[in-house]
């Protein structure tokens, strides 16, 4: 096909020419297909979300859509499968953050971040988006472990038996999450008190648990030594590369016989990442990061060599590790461990979607496979660099972005989901199931840190009829000590709320001699707080949101009451103290 041919077929694709029908030819390439066959020109005819032809003699039919890719390479959409969808990451809101993985070829990602009653509203906003696709993690940790020193149980599941592991999963099923993380390994690196570790025990019910509901289990396991114990206890494969030393060749035999695959997330721990502040091996902290990353590249190597299935993930949302951008250099840091650029780019594709259990969907530009592709200027199985050089993203079978396709959606550039109006009634404990009126799950909100308050929140009976929330915990023995309990305002805190049309809260309370506190979050990690006078009688209470300031006194932000996304009642006492604390109908008003 003649360019100008091809410049009015993707001009009008871009102004909304419907095509004669739902198929789609690209034609011209040469096919990295991720089986371990040689790149060779071929046509790829698509039909819906699915190939349904590939060869150098495919007959395109009349009235398919055709993508002109003479000259380009084409290989199957990149996976990522350790990422984190959080507001701390680059970028920070989820529309930008599917765009930026849209934009770097990544079609596939795992998110470990979400709490599980996040899934739902995430997985339709996510259709509303060109995004990749996405599969959300259930997180289980241990009490004090890494993942539970600062989530609450909504959102990290906390075991340290095997009977506690089996529940945990069990009580996971509604959710329908997509796999498991498992927080196994509490080492910090050798740069801090390491976080409690999971026994063998108990990891090995939480696998077989997981695995009765066809879910895989990823463990974050940065130590050889725990690296060994996960591939014993059935895990599937590690979240992340082992850093502490080298394997030794009776390590290596004893994963490689149990089949555990290594995702070793290279990006996140590149002691050059930040062009800015590159290491200086005469410092003794950088030469520690720079051996212990040494040793990282070295595993990949030991493992891929012994026939170890290498998958891609970058630990993306963490600081400097952007996402998108991270997946790309995590292909280029697996070269430098000493895979070639076709071995690494198998490793982003149809070896990632077999550790995940998706390879019969997925990974390979086969008949029958999902459509997930992507076309680049140069072949970057000879020089990974081309892999920069994007030139289509295509996504069930649409490109979404570059060659052939329409610009991006408009909620691609929205920030947030559009808010709702908030009603008076928060909660009045009146429901059994511990949610609220507005079907939201509470979440008890002690401190964060290896040392936590305990925390105990149930429904009890009021005197006066009707029922309220008692929190009853024993402070940490730590400056700050604190417990609570949050009321969501949309599932999962997801869609923010407006409460512009009303002045305050107002709540009945009652509770002992301690510092308590109202807290109205939003969103970005927003928060503003005011005192509350409690006595040991019930009494109803009005905060004015005039009142509240923000928590953060470092970063304060402006009272946003457009973007409120749950409220929160606790309070803190002296180290070692025990609190009360009774509150009821709490409502806008």
């Amino acid at each position: 096909m003649s360019k100008p041919l091809l410049a009015v077929i993707v001009a009008a694709v871009s102004l909304g020419a419907a095509p004669a029908s739902n198929r789609t030819a690209i034609v011209g390439a040469m096919v990295f297909d991720g089986t371990g066959a040689a790149p060779r020109v071929e046509t790829v005819l698509i039909e819906g979300d699915r190939i349904v032809a590939v060869g150098a003699d495919v007959k395109v039919p009349a009235g398919t859509r055709i993508i002109d890719a003479h000259g380009k390479a084409l290989t199957p959409g990149f996976y990522d499968l350790h990422t984190h969808w959080t507001p701390g990451g680059d970028p920070a809101t989820i529309p930008q953050i599917a765009t930026a993985y849209v934009k770097a070829g990544v079609t596939t990602v795992n998110d470990f971040n979400e709490a599980p009653e996040a899934f739902q509203p995430i997985r339709a906003w996510l259709s509303q988006l060109a995004a990749p696709h996405v599969n959300f993690a259930a997180r289980i940790s241990t009490p004090g472990g890494h993942g539970a020193d600062w989530a609450d149980q909504a959102t990290t599941k906390w075991v340290n038996t095997p009977e506690g592991a089996r529940a945990a999963i069990d009580s996971l099923v509604p959710y329908r999450p997509d796999l498991i993380k498992a927080f196994t390994d509490g080492w910090r690196y050798g740069a801090s008190p390491d976080n409690t570790s999971m026994d063998g025990w108990t990891l090995s019910a939480l696998t077989d648990e997981a695995h009765k509901q066809h879910w895989k289990v990823l463990t974050h396991t940065v130590t050889v030594d725990r690296g060994v114990l996960a591939a014993r206890s059935g895990v599937d494969s590690l979240a992340h590369g082992m850093q502490d030393r080298l394997l030794t060749p009776q390590e290596v035999a004893a994963i490689k016989a149990t089949g555990m695959a290594d995702v070793p997330t290279l990006a996140v721990y590149d002691p050059g990442k930040e062009p800015a502040a590159q290491p200086n091996p005469a410092d003794p902290k950088d030469a520690q990061r720079l051996r212990k990353f040494g040793y990282a590249l070295g595993n990949v190597k030991l493992l891929f060599d012994a026939g170890v299935r290498i998958g891609v993930g970058t630990d993306a949302g963490m600081p400097m590790t952007s996402h998108g951008g991270s997946t790309l250099h995590e292909l280029e840091l697996l070269v430098r461990a000493g895979l070639t650029p076709a071995q690494a780019l198998t490793a982003a594709t149809s070896e990632s979607a077999k550790l995940i259990g998706q390879d019969g969907d997925r990974g390979t530009i086969a008949v029958g496979r999902r459509a997930d592709i992507v076309l680049f200027d140069g072949r970057p199985w000879e020089d990974i660099a081309a892999i920069h050089r994007l030139a289509m993203t295509m996504i069930d079978g649409k490109p979404v972005y570059g060659l052939g396709a329409r610009p991006l959606p408009a909620a691609n550039t929205d920030t947030h989901l559009p808010a709702t109006r908030a009603t008076a009634l928060i909660d009045d404990f009146e429901r059994d199931d511990g949610r609220s009126p507005l079907d939201t799950l509470r979440i008890d909100t002690p401190d964060g840190g290896m040392d936590r308050t305990t925390e105990i929140s149930e429904i009890v009976s009021r005197e006066d009829g009707g029922h309220a929330l008692s929190i009853a915990a024993r402070m940490a023995m730590k400056k700050g000590a604190y417990a609570g309990v949050a009321v969501p305002l949309s599932r999962g805190s997801i869609r923010p709320v407006d409460v512009s049309g009303f002045q305050g809260v107002r709540l009945d309370v009652r509770g002992g001699a301690c510092t308590d506190r109202l807290t109205i979050e939003g969103l970005m990690s927003a928060s503003w707080v005011a005192p509350i006078a409690v006595t040991q009688q019930w009494s109803t209470v009005e905060i004015p949101f005039s009142a509240l300031a923000p928590e953060n006194e470092r970063h304060p932000l402006p009272w946003a009451a457009g973007l409120v996304t749950q409220v929160e009642v606790g309070g803190s006492c002296a180290a070692g103290k025990k609190l009360w604390l009774q509150v009821d109908n709490i409502r806008f008003y």
